[in-house]
């Protein structure tokens, strides 16, 4: 029996990184996931991964930020799986530069994937949550309390040089998670964020220079992280590392478990410690 049978859940960006790690820990608890990636191939794999352990997955494929993402998302759990219990809002990407250098564009891109594609699932997935506590209600049966995890970052909690975009973009997903905590209070739905601080993923293991890259729709964006700079912050972390991406799955999976039926609005940071 795992804690989360019977769930159905929405990661999106799911098909690698922390992401899947996310996936992967829910299904493990026997939830049943609705995987997202831009690409089909690392979806796909993520799916593989799940039932080949004995889960059960689907996935959905597209950029969150398309205009018709986030219906299609909300419906392929409906369709699929006939419900909506957990949604964690994932995926993402970053895009720095210091404010002088940063184009409209640049700024744009990473409100539109933190910020903006993050509003449109909830908001697409609002329907489908208050009908089910109503009819629960109708039937004089509970309402079973559902759950919303944001993934935030400490850049978001206290700021970053070089991310004026994706420090203002998860700040602002932090007031969402507060404002939708008092609206979906109503239905039972927790609505909580996790800020991850140093995680070790694709986009920060690549040296800095290395001419590492990600191709976001076509957008070719530099990842990388330079070694002192790593080794400096992992002197500052009081647990004296990064995390791991398991690790970082496993802070989304305390808010969707039933032990934190009465935590919301509120903010943990997956950090070791660490706090910017």
């Amino acid at each position: 029996m795992g804690t989360l049978d019977g769930k159905v859940a929405l990661v999106s960006g799911s098909g690698r990184g922390i992401g899947r790690e996310i996936a992967l820990k829910l299904a493990a608890e026997g939830a049943k996931v609705v995987v997202n990636d831009l690409d089909a191939e690392p979806a796909k794999e993520t799916v593989t991964a799940i039932e080949s352990a004995g889960g059960q997955a689907l996935s959905c494929i597209g950029s969150v930020t398309d205009a018709d993402f986030a219906d299609r998302f909300v419906q392929t759990a409906v369709e699929g799986f006939g419900g909506l219990d957990i949604i964690v809002n994932n995926a993402g990407y970053t895009w720095d530069s210091v404010i002088q250098k940063m184009g409209d564009e640049q700024w744009d891109a990473i409100l539109d994937v933190h910020l903006k594609a993050p509003f449109r699932i909830l908001r697409a997935a609002q329907p489908v949550i208050a009908a089910a506590a109503k009819r629960a209600k109708e039937a004089g049966e509970p309402v079973p309390c559902r759950k919303v995890v944001n993934i935030s970052s400490i850049a978001g909690t206290g700021g970053n040089a070089g991310q004026a975009n994706y420090s203002a973009a998860k700040a602002g997903l932090l007031g969402l998670t507060k404002t939708l905590a008092k609206e979906w209070g109503r239905y039972n739905v927790t609505v909580n964020a996790v800020a991850f601080g140093m995680i070790k993923t694709r986009l920060t293991e690549a040296p800095a220079g290395s001419g590492g890259t990600i191709d976001v729709q076509g957008k070719e964006i530099k990842v990388g992280v330079n070694p002192q700079l790593v080794a400096a912050m992992e002197q500052m972390i009081p647990l004296g590392r990064g995390g791991t991406p398991a690790e970082a799955a496993g802070a989304v999976y305390l808010f969707c478990t039933q032990e934190s039926n009465y935590i919301s609005g509120q903010t943990v940071v997956c950090g070791g410690g660490f706090n910017i």
